[in-house]
């Protein structure tokens, strides 16, 4: 089934249902900018659309789905942003990620807060989308760091390396909030706490400058 939308002359444009649902998504995405997922209309998106609400939900099961199809555009926005740069040094390469991480959730503060801590934070799907994404930071750095895969100590490096993001997460949300360092004080501060987290001799020394 095609829908139709407006185009830029005012005449018609007929979507196939993979264009309308992309195009919603990407509505939704936008709207998430500066307003928490709960907090994005249904209604609104329909209107900006210029289809109905009921018409939403042919594309979509549940008001929940269509929210966690925009939580994975943004997400997938957010790796993409900081995907490693693999033409530089261990330590530029993340000195460059965090630094693009730093900049992304600055600018998308609100989704990032109230994905990681706000009521949506407890559905087991937002929840694993979130699980999803660090899981992929830590296959990120394990997959550049100097030790081995079938290394006896690669259980104990990934274990770290997920503290680490744990640790990175709150200590960004918190800078969010009051920002009583400045932006360079704390990328220096994520960089330099992952070879002191993981406690590794070899990762630190790769990460030396």
């Amino acid at each position: 089934m095609a829908a139709t939308t407006s185009g830029e002359n005012g005449k018609r444009v007929r979507l196939s249902p993979d264009e309308r649902r992309q195009q919603l998504i990407a509505l939704g995405t936008e709207m998430l900018r500066d307003r928490a997922i709960e907090d994005i209309s249904v209604g609104e998106i329909a209107a900006k659309a210029g289809i109905s609400r009921g018409l939403l939900f042919h594309y979509f099961s549940s008001k929940q789905d269509f929210q966690l199809a925009i939580l994975h555009r943004a997400n997938l926005e957010l790796l993409t942003r900081t995907a490693p740069d693999p033409t530089l040094s261990l330590f530029d390469m993340l000195r460059d990620a965090v630094q693009r991480y730093v900049d992304y959730v600055s600018a998308h503060r609100t989704p990032y807060t109230t994905l990681l801590r706000g009521p949506g934070s407890a559905s087991p799907e937002f929840a694993a989308l979130a699980e999803e994404s660090r899981n992929t930071i830590v296959d990120r750095i394990l997959a550049v760091a100097p030790i081995p895969g079938d290394d006896p100590d690669h259980p104990r490096l990934r274990l770290a390396v997920r503290g680490w993001i744990a640790f990175v997460e709150e200590t960004t949300l918190s800078w969010l909030r009051h920002e009583t360092i400045s932006r360079e004080q704390l990328i220096d501060m994520l960089v330099q706490s992952l070879p002191a987290l993981a406690l590794s001799p070899a990762l630190a020394a790769a990460l030396r400058q």
